[in-house]
């Protein structure tokens, strides 16, 4: 039985098979929606680990699903990623929400969808951080005086789980360092090609 599941939502059928092969092998179950109002329905239903909807979809887009997401305490920390092949549109639209979604632009390889993934559930895992506890774990005092502030310390250095997001974000951070040399060195090459054009057509 599969531990973990994924969800794709996108209006194209082509695209969900597209993106559900290109989908690293492991022990997880694939499910698709059509649109944001039948990806929504599952997402209620489902213990998802990972969303992949697309931006612009009838009935639902994925901006709005994003939102029901953001009001659901129990959805909100749900890894997300967005795909769309209009990023200018995208931005424009939700200029401060790429801190909670990782976009990749259509069409993609298989390279960029890992990568994206992986900046997801980084992302999701500040979020999940960042919410505060409510209840007897917003005192643990009332249970434990002396340890209330050492559990956290504890669980956070000993995770698995957070040391290999850990890991995972310092080699997005290297990778994006090698991809910033070849874009500066790209842009070094196309500025040395208009200048000798320049020269030629004078």
């Amino acid at each position: 039985m599969a531990s973990q599941k994924v969800l794709i939502v996108d209006d194209s059928k082509a695209m969900r098979m597209q993106v559900r092969d290109m989908l690293p092998k492991g022990n997880f179950e694939v499910l698709e929606a059509s649109d944001g109002v039948e990806g929504l329905e599952i997402i209620n239903q489902e213990n998802l680990s990972l969303i992949l909807v697309d931006f612009f979809m009838p009935r639902m887009n994925g901006w709005e699903v994003v939102q029901k997401l953001q009001d659901n305490p129990k959805l909100k920390t749900i890894p997300v990623v967005m795909m769309s092949g209009r990023k200018e549109d995208v931005e424009q639209a939700v200029p401060d929400q790429f801190n909670y979604f990782e976009f990749v632009g259509k069409p993609f390889e298989q390279t960029m969808l890992v990568q994206a993934i992986k900046s997801a559930m980084v992302k999701a895992r500040i979020r999940q951080q960042s919410i505060p506890k409510t209840g007897l774990d917003a005192n643990p005092s009332v249970i434990a005086p002396k340890p209330a502030t050492s559990p956290p310390t504890v669980s956070a250095s000993s995770n698995p789980e957070i040391q290999a997001l850990q890991m995972q974000l310092e080699t997005l951070r290297q990778e994006n360092i090698k991809l910033r040399a070849e874009v500066d060195g790209l842009k070094k090459q196309v500025g040395q090609i208009m200048t000798f054009i320049r020269q030629k057509l004078k």
